[in-house]
This record gives structure tokens, C-alpha cells and sequence, in this order.
């Protein structure tokens, strides 16, 4: 959605910082193949940004 309101600087943050906390492989969900809550997961995105 950020993209399509041409806010690409935005999107390219927010989805380094997803990609980030999966590739630092800490903080998974369990569709991750973690055993993390999604609290957690959000609060580790948060910490990336």
C-alpha cells in the first residue's frame, strides 16, 4: 500500500526491517519456523527500523 501511495522510502524501510529480523533468525513466528509471539516478532521489526 505504501508503494501504490508512492511512498517508496517508507516501504523500502519497513520491508528491510522484516527482512532483517528473519534473516537475524532470533525472532520467528511459527509460520517462520520460530516459536516466537507476534509481539515479539513486531517488537524486533520495530528495533530494525
Amino acid at each position: 500500500m505504501l508503494r501504490h501511495l508512492d511512498f517508496h522510502d517508507k516501504a523500502d524501510r519497513i520491508q528491510n526491517a522484516i527482512l532483517n529480523t528473519i534473516a537475524e533468525g532470533k525472532y520467528r513466528t511459527a509460520d517462520l519456523g520460530g516459536s516466537s509471539k507476534t509481539t515479539e516478532f513486531t517488537a524486533a521489526i520495530i528495533d530494525h527500523l
